[in-house]
C-alpha cells in the first residue's frame, strides 16, 4: 500500500469512527485497525491524534462544501437570484439532516469535544466555518450588504444543525422560514 492509499484509508476510518462515536471515544489503535494500516505508518502520516482529527475535518469540509454547492448550483441557477440560492441552502440541510447516519455537524461536534484546547483542530473548525460564510457571501453578492446577509443566514443554518442533531424534527424548515423573513427585510 502506498502513502496516499494509507492516508486515504486512515482518513476514511477516522471519519467513520470520529463522526459516529466522537473523537475522545476513539483511540488511534482503533483507527489503525479499521484502516488496516500499521501504527508506525499512521504516526508517520499523522504525528498525533490532533493532526489526524484536523486532516479528517479538512477532508470532510471539502466534501461537505462540494455537496452543498452542487445542490445549490443544480437546483437554483444564478439567474434565480440570491434569495432563492440562499434558501436552497436550507433545502440541502433538510436532506442532509434526513440521512440515516446524520449525527450533527462534525465541526460543531469537534469544537464541543475539544474546543480551543488544540490549535490544529480549532484551526480546522474555524477554517470550515469561515469558508462556509465566504460561500454564503458569494451567494448573497447581489444583496445590499452581502456580508451581513450571509452572517445572518449562517447563524440560522448553524442553529439548525445543532437543533436537528439534538432534537430532530424540522429544524431546517424552521430555519428556512426565518431566513425568508431575514431576506425579505434586507
Amino acid at each position: 500500500m502506498d502513502r496516499e492509499e494509507a492516508r486515504e484509508r486512515l482518513l476514511g476510518a477516522a471519519e467513520t469512527l470520529y463522526y459516529s462515536r466522537g473523537i475522545h471515544a476513539v483511540g488511534m489503535d482503533e483507527v489503525r485497525d479499521r484502516a488496516g494500516v500499521s501504527l508506525a505508518r499512521l504516526y508517520r502520516l499523522f504525528p498525533s491524534k490532533a493532526h489526524l482529527v484536523a486532516a479528517y475535518l479538512r477532508a470532510r469540509d471539502e466534501r461537505w462544501r462540494a455537496r452543498l454547492s452542487a445542490f445549490v448550483e443544480d437546483g437554483t441557477p444564478e439567474r434565480a437570484g440570491s434569495s432563492a440560492r440562499l434558501l436552497a441552502v436550507f433545502d440541502w440541510l433538510a436532506e442532509w439532516f434526513a440521512e440515516p447516519d446524520y449525527r450533527g455537524c462534525a465541526f460543531i461536534n469537534a469544537w464541543g469535544e475539544i474546543g480551543g484546547a488544540d490549535d490544529l483542530v480549532a484551526s480546522a473548525v474555524r477554517e470550515h466555518k469561515e469558508l462556509f460564510r465566504a460561500y454564503l457571501v458569494g451567494l448573497a453578492a447581489d444583496r445590499p450588504d452581502p456580508v451581513a446577509t450571509a452572517e445572518q443566514i449562517q447563524t440560522l443554518a448553524e442553529g439548525a444543525m445543532v437543533t436537528s442533531a439534538i432534537l430532530g424534527g424540522p429544524a431546517a424548515a424552521r430555519a428556512r422560514s426565518a431566513a425568508e423573513t431575514v431576506l425579505a427585510a434586507a
